[in-house]
């Protein structure tokens, strides 16, 4: 690889991961092309990011990026993205249905570095969508029931006439 081909790289992923709140990093040794490919596809319909780079050049992008304080070693992926639930959603999904193969190794979220504990959290937690969801079933369940009642009475008068 020349060095243009080098400064390419890590121009493009430094622009990928300051204008990113999430960055997961994962060791991937030992798993199959068709897992690989599995996880950039759950990646993709979640618009995540998903990519193998040589730690040097991750650490000049990602110092370059202001995400400071990630120790890169052995085999390492990178998943990133916008938002951090999404990101630590698809990354621990697929190491916990990959656990031989896909582990999580570190984070950097909302501008700190944490650890793997964080994410599997984070991954738990429900989505924007599904609170919005949660929250809308609460503000309907007193007017459902308030329907529900009238409804009983209306057929509890009509059995009486």
């Amino acid at each position: 690889m020349t060095k243009n081909e080098k400064a390419k790289i890590v121009s493009a992923l430094q622009d990928e991961f300051s204008s990113n709140d999430a960055i997961v990093v994962a060791d991937f040794k030992g798993l199959s092309v068709k897992k690989l490919e599995a996880l950039r596809n759950a990646a993709k319909d979640a618009d995540v990011s998903v990519q193998v780079v040589k730690n040097t050049l991750a650490n000049i992008a990602l110092n370059n990026a202001g995400k400071t304080g990630i120790e890169l070693k052995d085999t390492n992926i990178f998943v990133w993205g916008k938002d951090s639930l999404t990101v630590c959603k698809v990354a621990a999904k697929f190491a916990e249905a990959n656990a031989d193969f896909f582990k999580l190794k570190t984070a950097h979220l909302d501008g700190e570095v944490t650890d793997v504990a964080k994410v599997v959290a984070l991954s738990k937690m429900p989505s924007r969508d599904e609170l919005i969801a949660m929250l809308l079933q609460v503000w309907n369940a007193p007017l459902t029931n308030f329907v529900i009642g009238l409804n009983a009475l209306k057929e509890k008068k009509e059995n009486q006439a």
